[in-house]
């Protein structure tokens, strides 16, 4: 997506973001690949998790294809205007990261399990970027549901950062935030990839295991 890029490098306050709209620009629907709603109902006991780690498109099938997951969608996450457009996110002026939000089972698939994969898919370390895409809205960015999701994603980037450590990478510079609304994106933007097999779809991990999900307990 670097044709939509900004260069910002600073997240607007409040003030100063874009004033977006009352209404939701899409009225959610099923999942073109999982067949689940993406915006629920879900079966009793779903949990939820948001992610952002760059491009939402690749991030969203990496997510996809995790059994036990029951959904997935793709939004605009973490900033301060209502109901953005996926333009409007990309300008830099809305706050917003482009995220995932996971609907999982956690019978069958760990919250520690979908932080593994969101550490070993991106670089945590490039600040407002990934890759040749620049700007506030591809920042790595863990929103918590509660207290126990901020424990667990706090220790799993202390856990990872020894790692990235050893193997030369800088500091991670992942947020880690209560999470707000999470904004639908477009309908063209849901499973992308799964509509458009042969679309863009970077993978900047470092190639760095997560030691989170292999043993390692998170207290």
């Amino acid at each position: 997506m670097w044709f939509l890029r900004s260069n910002d490098q600073t997240v607007p306050s409040p003030a100063e973001a874009l004033p977006g709209r009352p209404d939701a620009i899409l009225q959610p629907g099923l999942h073109s690949v999982l067949g689940t709603p993406i915006a629920g109902p879900w079966p009793e006991g779903t949990r939820t998790a948001v992610f952002g780690l760059g491009c939402f498109w690749g991030a969203e099938k990496a997510f996809w294809q995790v059994p036990g997951v029951v959904s997935t969608a793709v939004g605009y996450a973490g900033g301060s205007t209502p109901n953005p457009t996926y333009r409007e996110a990309c300008s830099g002026k809305t706050g917003h990261a482009e995220a995932v939000l996971v609907a999982y089972d956690p019978a069958r698939v760990t919250y520690e399990k979908l932080l593994r994969l969101f550490w070993e898919h991106h670089d945590p370390t490039q600040g407002m970027r990934q890759g040749n895409d620049t700007g506030t809205q591809y920042r790595s960015i863990i929103l918590v549901a509660d207290d126990e999701q901020r424990r667990h994603a706090e220790a799993s980037r202390d856990a990872y950062q020894v790692r990235l450590s050893a193997a030369g990478f800088g500091t991670i510079t992942t947020e880690i935030a209560d999470a707000g609304p999470f904004f639908y994106a477009e309908d063209e933007h849901q499973q992308y990839l799964d509509k458009n097999p042969r679309g863009y779809c970077p993978d900047h991990g470092t190639g760095v295991a997560c030691p989170i999900g292999v043993g390692v307990r998170v207290e």
